[in-house]
Parts: structure tokens; sequence; C-alpha cells
């Protein structure tokens, strides 16, 4: 008894885990970092995501600043880099579906002891078993499945395309929008400093009884506007540097860092299109998706159909067994066999009738979705080409009206310059040329960034002229 105590505890013993405890103190390190599992056998090149996003078109803005932001985006962006991976995904599914297609050959071996009956001695017996199995598919159903799988997989592309797009989009968008808000902090602060000086000459206007009170009152009340105005766009400057630094797979930590190009510096050469052919939208990724679903749709009707069907399996086995190495691949320790079968669904319980009605139910969810992306996109393209349209005839206007804002400004400096008005009507005609001129940034601004919107529209299609 103490022998088999003492076994037992010695077993309990080696499989308990032991470990040291240590005190670790808390702090506010960075999170975690895991390492990816995945194996590159080799490299892959990444110019098709470049062409994804029409880099020639991004060249029209004459921005290397934005032009980099575009690249380190496709680089670096984590939901790229997960719409890329899951096309992987989809094309590993793909290839599992195709081995349903061949000949599975499995194989082993093994060797025992082993005593007959009426024998006195024990045997070694050595073993190799083989198995082959095959479900023929002479009604295609298999092929038909592995075509649905490549629609999967081809729909994961257009779904990365479309990402790609819609990323490069917000980077741009965002960028020209902080440029935007660059300009219009500038100008603010210089309207700011201007209430400033117009609300002291109110005071000592005041003092000297030339304003009434609620001429100063009113002046203190801009000043404390243009204030609040101006931690306004400081706040969404702030904002979106933190959204930018995110695009392109940075921390917000470094939004402070980011670098940027004067509006002003800005060259934006290229022009608005009279029409678009509406063709354009057939090179839409939604709208090849959608085009693609439907096939895949019809795919899935046929297979469905299909599982009516009978299966004809077909089975081969082999077995080498011997009790000596030397002799265990000979045709007298061999035992081959071969064999088929078809089985055919009798009664499911009205499973595959539902599984058709089902598919047929999906293809035409699917074919109204075609249908509904098909006008969508159209629609899509018109509003982008009006707002554009629009966006240039205002930027124009607004244009003029700046001239003509300068050019009385100027005017009004000659005044004052000649001694027939005071330093306070100066200081309030500047202040509406600084309004004018934010007025222009800001109109800027939306045009260009409605100009991508029309770059998203056709797919990043828009040609170049």
């Amino acid at each position: 008894m103490k022998k088999v105590i003492s076994l037992a505890l010695l077993l309990s013993f080696t499989t308990l885990n032991i470990s040291p405890v240590f005190a670790e103190a808390t702090t506010t390190a960075s999170p975690k970092q895991f390492k990816s599992i995945v194996k590159k056998d080799k490299k892959v090149s990444d110019d098709y995501k470049y062409e994804y996003v029409n880099l020639d078109w991004w060249n029209t803005f004459n921005d290397n600043t934005l032009n980099g932001y575009i690249q380190k985006a496709i680089e670096n962006n984590y939901d790229l880099k997960m719409a890329t991976l899951n096309v992987e995904e989809f094309y590993h599914q793909t290839k599992l579906q195709v081995a349903n297609q061949l000949p599975q050959f499995t194989a082993g071996g093994g060797g025992g002891w082993m005593k007959m009956p009426g024998s006195t001695q024990t045997e070694l017996t050595l073993g190799l078993p083989m198995i082959v199995s095959y479900e023929a598919d002479i009604f295609l159903k298999n092929r038909d499945k592995t075509k649905s799988s490549k629609k999967n997989w081809e729909n994961s592309k257009y779904e990365e395309r479309a990402a790609y797009i819609a990323i490069a989009g917000a980077v741009g968008s965002t960028y020209l929008n902080i440029v935007s808000l660059d300009k219009a902090i500038e100008l603010q602060t210089e309207i700011v400093s201007l209430r400033k000086q117009i609300h002291e000459l109110m005071q000592l206007s005041n003092e000297e009884g030339l304003v009434s009170t609620t001429d100063v009152i009113r002046a203190n009340k801009n000043l404390v506007q243009g204030e609040t105005d101006l931690i306004e766009l400081n706040k969404k400057r702030e904002v979106l540097l933190h959204q930018l630094s995110v695009l392109i797979g940075e921390s917000p930590e470094n939004a402070h860092s980011l670098a940027r190009t004067s509006l002003d510096e800005i060259n934006y050469n290229n022009f608005v299109p009279e029409y678009i052919e509406s063709e354009v939208i057939t090179q839409r990724p939604d709208y090849l998706k959608a085009e693609n679903s439907v096939e895949k749709a019809g795919i899935d009707v046929r297979v469905a159909r299909k599982e009516f069907l009978p299966t004809i399996n077909l089975l081969g086995g082999g077995i080498f067994s011997s009790d000596d190495f030397n002799s265990l691949f000979t045709t007298r320790n061999m035992l081959l066999g071969l064999a088929g079968g078809i089985m055919a669904p009798i009664f499911t319980g009205g499973r595959n009738t539902a599984n058709l009605k089902l598919k047929k139910a999906t293809y035409e969810r699917v074919l109204q979705n075609y249908y509904k992306t098909n006008i969508t996109a159209i629609q899509e393209v018109s509003d982008a080409l009006v707002k554009v349209k629009m966006d240039k005839q205002k930027v124009e206007q607004t244009l003029k009206q700046a001239n003509l804002e300068n050019a009385d400004f100027k005017f009004t400096e000659m005044k004052y310059n000649e001694g027939t008005i005071s330093l306070l009507d100066l200081a309030q005609k500047r202040e509406s040329l600084l309004y004018i001129n934010q007025l222009v940034a800001q109109q800027k601004a939306e045009f260009m960034v409605d100009y991508i919107g029309l770059y998203k529209a056709t797919g990043s299609k828009l040609q170049l002229q």
C-alpha cells in the first residue's frame, strides 16, 4: 500500500504546475503589442493598390504633402490592411472548395503484437492502410459550388478597391479641410486683433462723446464673438488632425507634427467636365460587386436544384500487412478493394425544397439591389457633378466680390491717409475685407472637397484633361 501511495504522489507532483509569483507595478504603458502569425512566402507587388486610387488624378492638386499622405494611407491604414486580408481569406476559402472536387487520399502505418487463438506464441504485425475516396461530380454540383466561392472572392476584391477609394477620398477631404481651417484661423486671428482695436477706439470715442455706450457694448460683443469663433475653429482643426493621423496609420499623439501646405499655395488646375457619360458607373466597385453578386446568386440557385440529384461516391482501399518488413510490400500480403455507391435524397423533411426557394428569393433580392445600385450610382455622379459646377460658379462670384472689396479698401486707405476718415472707419473696413477673404478660402476648400466627391462617385476613374 505504501508503494501505491508513493507512486500516486509522485504522479501528482509530475502534473503540478509551480509558478513563481512576482509583484508588478501598475503603469500607464503603451498597449500590448501582438505579432502577426501570417507568413509571407513571397513579396507581392502593391502596384495595383496605387492603381485603385488613381494617383495621377491626385497629382492635379500639385501638393506633394497631400500625395505623401495618400501613399502613407495606402501603406499603413488599418482598414485597408483588413480589406486586403479579407481578400486573402476568401481566396483560401475558394481553394478549400476546389479541394472538394479532387480525390482524397490518406495513408498510415502501425504495428503491434498479436497472439492468435490456439497458439502460445506472439507475433509482430506491421500494417500500412491506404484509402482513396472521390465524389464523382457528374452533375457538376461541386464545380458550381467552386464558381460560387470564386464569386465571393471577386466580390472581396471589389470591396478592397472600394475601401482604397474611400480612404484616399477621406484623406484628401480631411487634409483640405485642415488646410482651409489653417487659413481661416489665420484670418480670424487678424479679425480678433482688429476687433480689439475697434473696441479700444470705441471706448476712446465714447469718452469724448463721439459714440454712444451702446456702440461700445456692441463692439465688445463682436470681440467676444470673434474670440469664440476662433476657439471653435481651433477645435475643429484639432479633431480633423486626429482623424488624419488615424487615416495614415499614425497615433493621434503625433497630430501636431503633421505637415501641410498653405491653401494659397495649392494650385488646383483640373477642369470641371460639362457632362459625364452614364457608362462611367460600370467602373464603380459597388456596381461591379452588385453585378457579380447577381451571377453568384444564379449559380447558388443552380446548386440548390442539383441537391435533389443523387450523389455517386467511389471508395478504394488497400492494406499491406505482414510480420516481416521485407515481405510487407509483396502481393501475398496485400489486400485491395474498390467500391462505389449512389445515394439519393428520398425524404429530407422539405429541406431541399426550402433551400431552393430560399436561393430563389435571395436571387430576386440581389437582382433588385443591382437595379438600385445602378440608379443610385447615376444619381451620385449627377449630384457630385452639379455640386462641383455650382461650387466653381460660387467661388468665381466670391472672388469678384473679394476683388471689389479689396479695391474699396484701397480707396478707404487713401481717404484715411488724406485725413477724411478716422482710424476706426479704416479698421472696420479692414474687418470686412478679412471676412470676405475668409469666405473665399472656405469656398475654395469646399470646391476641392466636392471634386473629391466626384472622384469617388466615378470610382476614381475621373478622366484628366
